[in-house]
């Protein structure tokens, strides 16, 4: 070979292996393969939409708690329970005046039916109870089983984009017959940034799912409470009657 020919590849080569490879967060994603691609994508608007969702039931949990309590002080203060309906306008707003709102319309609705069964009234007045605390505690729990899923499923799925990625390395150095690192750097890298995404987005997600399941349990409790005193109530009105 010529040396001036043998020069010139000497030179080329290594301005080309000068030139700085782009590890920025889009650099990696613009060179990383198809399927690392989607599994990015994939991981990222997981990882929004349970943002979405994080700072949604956190303003809720946080209303409804805050509405629960104003409720209690005014149930308990002395206040006649038809005034409290009346004033309530058959609107709840949070899941306890749903339930005292269920529970009162059915007390009123059978009281102006001529029966003498007390015990059946009082029955129907628990069962819409229990049917008004279970689809509050529906209202509750939706969307949290996607942030369930979500830190369950995001690491397995960033360490799958992980895996092909060093697959990509590994046939890289097979078809430069290089084993220098910055052969398979950018592979490397590529695949450790998905492996970072699924847990981004998993992190967040368990966390989240952990907490607002106690806020929940917690809520449910309370609405469990509230509909025995309540029960209470309304059968020491039953007795009187009586």
């Amino acid at each position: 070979m010529d040396p001036v020919t043998t020069t010139q590849v000497i030179t080329d080569t290594a301005a080309v292996d000068a030139v700085p490879l782009d590890f920025s967060i889009w650099g990696l994603f613009m060179r990383a393969d198809i399927v690392v691609k989607l599994v990015m994508m994939g991981l990222f608007f997981a990882s929004v939409w349970s943002w979405a969702i994080i700072f949604d039931k956190w303003w809720r949990f946080a209303r409804v708690e805050r509405r629960a309590d104003q409720f209690e002080r005014i149930f308990w203060s002395g206040r006649s329970l038809d005034d409290l309906y009346q004033e309530m306008g058959h609107r709840p707003q949070h899941p306890l005046s749903a339930l005292f709102i269920a529970a009162m319309r059915e007390w009123r609705r059978s009281q102006d039916v001529v029966t003498s069964s007390f015990v059946g009234l009082k029955e129907r007045v628990d069962k819409v109870m229990q049917v008004t605390i279970s689809r509050e505690m529906m209202a509750l729990e939706s969307r949290l089983l996607f942030l369930a899923t979500v830190g369950s499923v995001a690491p397995f799925v960033g360490l799958f984009g992980t895996v092909w990625g060093i697959m990509n390395s590994f046939q890289s150095i097979a078809i430069s017959r290089d084993t220098n690192l910055a052969v398979v750097a950018p592979g490397i890298a590529e695949a450790l940034f998905a492996t970072a995404l699924g847990l981004v987005a998993a992190i967040p997600a368990v966390v989240a799912y952990n907490r607002f399941s106690n806020q929940t349990s917690r809520i449910g409790a309370r609405m469990e409470s509230f509909a025995d005193e309540f029960s209470a109530i309304l059968s020491r009105q039953l007795d009187e009657r009586g």
